[in-house]
């Protein structure tokens, strides 16, 4: 039986690198669904056993530096790694500059040159050299260490020396900005929290949210985050949930009520009783989502990992044509042609193209996140700007879904209106639909259930039991086979195959929900709903709405196949999304290309059944996500429109003898920091 495992790759600092670990295991017969995400260098796969030594012999072939850690070990290794580094090129560039510009004879000159060389090279070579024998891999190591080599074998020791100084500053810098850009996204979803107040006979004992257990009795004080989902046993006070909904109203919640992980008490003392282990709460469901969404990776992504693949080798090719032809076609010595061909060498590393896009996606997912919409995956994120059609369940989504019974029909003489809402009551209390919480709420009628038998509930229909012997049908004008009519939505009783009478529901439209329908037809989105409520309630909504195409009386299995039908009309390129409660819906949430759940916060189904999570029931998240989804993929393709070019150029430049060393080392590591710094105008 396979098994998950996961660990983090300390100091993997290589988009590249990262790919080739991936691909690498993922070649082994032994493991599965091997995962390795650049962004929060965690590796995760699948395997009958852990098989740990398999995986580090693995990774430090093709980086020796990069440690295999446990998920939870903290490591101050790249503390560590960043000071060794800048000791090593403050000493080394010391040395450098006596051996270049202090006047010593020539052969203290020279040795101090050697000196500076080793200094600065040897880890690079050292990297290069293990690489090479192990994997035969050729990476951004062995492209440096050659054309350093290179420059001073070929009398260029100034340029070889600078070179290396700047590709050393350079990785520094591109570290730090690496580790800054996972730090801000980090910072965004801050919500987990480090410990839980346990209420005992004495007092309270601080313990790790992950020991917490169902039924145990919390303390938070104001100032704390709630560390597990529960519901308020004593107290009141106001919470802060815009980590989780990116909503900045604070919510006040009284005994009775519930609460989720992550919300931070700004005021007041609260007592909660736990309902779910801290494993199955929202604020470990939300981090696990937004940890693991760019393993879901985008075609731009996958792209640019397969095109990284032949690139290197194919420069690689050009820049020995380059050494080889170069004199014969043009008047130069063998020793300039060579001299060109290491600048190809530099230029040929694509860090800037692999490292822009992950990283790009994981800010454009941190900053979603940050408004309260989780996206499950970077493919979820870069299709969201090709949406072209937006269907809306009505019923929660487009409307409060919280029914008023605005009439009450008695169509048999043995009965009154009371007796009607009475039986309507007593089955309608046994169901989990909205509906039916709706009409107990607006009824505000007690019933004795205890002696309903046989209850029976039919999806998107209605349902059936026995009372005092008899059978009993609770649904719509189909289920109940009557063409009766009904002011709102109806919902009509037969009590032993007659017809007793019904009542009729009406639904509010949502704050907000007109404007955003607008505002979707601006920006060219077709909009649509689909709902298994009456023609007549259906067509007033959406009238008020300004929506045009309904599709009115449906049951799920209408729904599907009817968005069956529009996937296989739409253009190819054009993306369809579903909006519904991510319950009811979820067949066609799983069907549309994006699944996209209003389910409220802490509504874990929601989450399960979609792509994309609002955790607030504001439809204008949507445009939030479909904005994100577009600024996302304009940086992208302004950082690979950059990187590329830049890269041409040189090479074309170097080639006709024009650009240097110096402009190659721009090219490589210079172009990366652009690109990570215009990453950062995502957030």
């Amino acid at each position: 039986m396979l098994k998950k495992y996961e660990f983090i790759l300390q100091n993997l600092d290589c988009a590249n690198c990262a790919n080739k670990i991936q691909t690498q295991i993922a070649q082994n017969p032994e493991f599965s669904n091997v995962v390795v995400n650049f962004n929060t260098l965690r590796l995760s796969y699948e395997a009958e056993v852990e098989n740990k030594a398999t995986i580090i012999k693995i990774v430090k072939a093709i980086e020796p530096e990069v440690e295999v850690v446990e998920i939870n070990q903290k490591s101050q290794e790249n503390n560590r790694k960043l000071a060794n580094q800048i000791v090593r090129l403050i000493v080394g560039i010391g040395i450098g500059i006596i051996g270049f510009w202090v006047d010593l004879p020539k052969t203290f000159s020279n040795l101090f040159v050697l000196v500076a060389y080793f200094i600065l090279l040897y880890r690079t070579i050292g990297n290069a050299v293990k690489s090479w024998k192990t994997s035969k891999t050729i990476n951004e190591n062995f492209l440096v260490t050659v054309s350093c080599l290179g420059a001073y074998l070929i009398g260029e020791h100034l340029e070889g020396f600078m070179v290396i100084v700047l590709y050393e500053i350079g990785k520094i810098l591109e570290d730090k900005a690496v580790d800054q850009t996972r730090k801000s996204i980090s910072d965004l979803m801050n919500i987990k929290p480090e410990y839980a107040n346990l209420k005992i006979d004495l007092g309270t004992k601080q313990i790790a949210p992950e020991d917490v257990k169902i039924g145990d009795v919390l303390i938070v004080k104001q100032g704390e985050k709630i560390p597990v989902d529960g519901v308020v046993v004593q107290g009141e006070a106001d919470l802060d949930t815009s980590s989780l909904t990116g909503e900045s109203i604070l919510r006040k919640v009284v005994v009775t009520d519930n609460v989720l992980s992550g919300s931070i008490n700004t005021q007041g003392l609260l007592e909660i009783r736990v309902t779910k282990t801290y494993e199955d709460s929202t604020v470990s469901k939300i981090l696990e989502l937004v940890e693991n969404a760019t393993d879901k990776k985008a075609k731009t992504e996958t792209f640019v990992s397969k095109t990284a693949k032949i690139y290197t080798p194919i420069v690689i090719g050009l820049s020995i044509a380059v050494a080889l032809l170069l004199p014969i076609l043009l008047p130069i010595t063998y020793s300039q042609s060579i001299y060109r061909a290491l600048i190809f060498l530099v230029v040929s590393c694509p860090c800037a193209i692999a490292i822009s896009v992950p990283l790009s996606y994981f800010s454009g997912i941190g900053k979603a996140s940050k408004k309260g919409i989780l996206i499950k995956g970077s493919n979820y994120l870069d299709a969201l700007k090709d949406v072209k059609q937006i269907v809306f369940d009505k019923t929660g989504t487009l409307t409060k879904g919280k029914f008023e019974i605005k009439s009450i029909e008695c169509y048999h003489r043995d009965y009154t209106k009371e007796d009607v809402l009475k039986w309507i009551v007593l089955g309608e209390s046994f169901s989990n639909h909205p509906i039916a919480k709706s009409i107990i709420d607006s009824s505000q009628l007690q019933v004795d259930t205890s002696q309903v038998q046989n209850y029976e509930e039919i999806a998107g229909k209605g349902l059936s039991y026995q009372w005092q012997g008899k059978k009993v049908l609770v649904g719509n004008r189909e289920f109940i086979q009557t063409d009766q009519s009904m002011e709102g939505t109806p919902i009509f009783l037969k009590i032993e195959g007659e017809l007793i009478g019904g009542i009729g529901l009406s639904d509010t439209i949502k704050e907000g929900s007109k404007e955003v329908i607008q505002k979707l037809k601006s920006l060219g989105i077709q909009t649509k709903m689909f709902t298994g409520d009456s023609k007549q309630v259906a067509q007033n909504i959406a009238k008020d709405l300004g929506i045009t195409q309904v599709k009115a009386e449906m049951l799920p299995t209408d729904k599907y196949h009817e968005m069956e039908a529009i996937l296989q009309t739409r253009k190819s390129t054009d993306k369809v999304a579903f909006v519904g409660d991510g319950m009811n819906d979820s067949p066609v949430l799983a069907i549309a290309d994006i699944g996209i759940s209003m389910g409220g916060i802490g509504s874990h189904s929601a989450i399960e059944a979609s792509d994309v999570v609002i955790m607030t029931d504001h439809l204008g998240k949507i445009i939030d996500g479909i904005q994100i989804s577009k600024k996302t993929d304009r940086i992208i393709k302004q950082n690979l429109i950059f990187a590329m070019s830049v890269k041409i150029l040189v090479l074309l430049f170097s080639t006709l003898g024009i650009s240097n060393m110096w402009q190659a080392i721009f090219a490589d590591v210079g172009v990366t920091l652009i690109t990570i710094l215009n990453i950062l105008r995502i957030k």
